[in-house]
């Protein structure tokens, strides 16, 4: 997968997006600021969301409509008045597009309605993101498949038949440039729920479409042991403080945070290298430290060889040690003095 300029594979560094929604607090400055942090921080890109209330649902007061989900942190709200404290707002987008390119940061997208694609590709979006409550809204989707740009989906909610009618229908219309993202969609998800596991089982299932992680866990324990399974994208809200209080921030990270999730997650990928048995070379000079055998007790000609007089010591100069059972009992053809590294040719035939 690419987006822009960056490669996105395994045999690069993970690409780590920082999600701003709606943790602007409906001020365009913070919006810029979270930017501006995030590129500090060292993310490869900056997420926002692209919709009005009106695009997403209804402003009635219908049961249907208010959220009943009191471990939730939206417990009893309107669905409409949510998104509408949430949303950022569309004539924010040419702004913020332009500080992201000045500042040399991918930014791009999830949206949630077909009509606002067009104004999207006007700014130069150069990708879309499909979130988890949108993954079933097929003619949206379709949409963006269709601009060619690179897509993303968040696969919350769905089980595996459900991902697996997904990819499908991805692959119908694109063969490249695409990607999925394991996520819980619980804010915040616990930690006990992300089920990282599934990462590799995917990428195995799924053949040229990248897997990455959406997480909504507290901290950065989730994405670590998902880049240790393989994900290659990792998104993460991001907030200005612990002290903000949005919509959002209950499950978001602050810039510390993702600099430190960015630096950790780059060495787990350093450290993950190829499958290889091969001894490094700093390793085939340090096998001379392992043990061998050494003549422990002087030996005299004719001598018995004997745990009393042979052990497994270091260095690893002397025998190999696979040999020390079937040189016991034998008898030394030569004098031997404590400290010789063993040799077979001691041995009378």
């Amino acid at each position: 997968m690419k987006i822009k300029n960056r490669t996105i594979d395994i045999k690069n560094r993970p690409f780590i997006v920082a999600e701003l929604s709606g943790n602007h607090s409906g001020s365009l400055s913070k919006a810029l600021r979270l930017i501006k942090l995030a590129k500090k921080s060292g993310a490869d890109a900056v997420k926002i969301q692209t919709y009005t209330p009106e695009d997403i649902t209804l402003n009635v007061n219908r049961k249907d409509f208010v959220i009943n989900n009191k471990y939730g942190p939206w417990n009893k709200k309107k669905l409409f008045d949510l998104y509408k404290k949430a949303h950022t707002p569309i004539e924010w987008h040419k702004k913020i597009f332009q500080y992201a390119k000045k500042l040399k940061i991918i930014c791009f997208t999830s949206v949630f309605n077909e009509k606002r694609i067009a104004f999207l590709e006007k700014l130069g979006c150069p990708a879309y993101k499909i979130a988890s409550f949108e993954n079933n809204h097929y003619p949206l989707i379709k949409s963006v498949l269709k601009t060619n740009k690179p897509v993303i989906v968040s696969t919350g909610m769905m089980n595996l038949k459900e991902i697996s009618e997904l990819v499908i229908f991805l692959k119908k219309y694109r063969t490249k440039n695409l990607a999925i993202l394991k996520c819980t969609s619980s804010y915040p998800s616990k930690i006990e729920e992300a089920n990282i596991s599934t990462i590799p089982y995917l990428r195995k299932k799924f053949k040229n479409i990248e897997v990455g992680l959406s997480d909504h866990t507290l901290g950065i324990a989730a994405p670590c042991a998902a880049v240790s399974h393989g994900a290659t994208i990792i998104e993460k809200h991001l907030v200005l403080n612990k002290k903000n209080r949005t919509v959002d921030s209950s499950f978001s990270i602050t810039p510390d945070e993702l600099k430190n999730l960015i630096s950790v997650t780059n060495e787990i990928h350093s450290s993950l290298g190829k499958l290889n048995y091969k001894q490094s070379q700093n390793e085939t000079k340090n096998k001379k430290l392992k043990r061998s055998i050494y003549v422990i007790k002087d030996i005299k000609k004719g001598e018995i060889i004997s745990n009393k007089n042979i052990g497994i010591i270091r260095p690893g100069f002397g025998l190999e040690t696979k040999h020390y059972f079937k040189i016991i009992g034998k008898i030394s053809r030569k004098n031997l003095s404590k400290g010789t590294p063993f040799s077979l040719e001691y041995l009378k035939k």
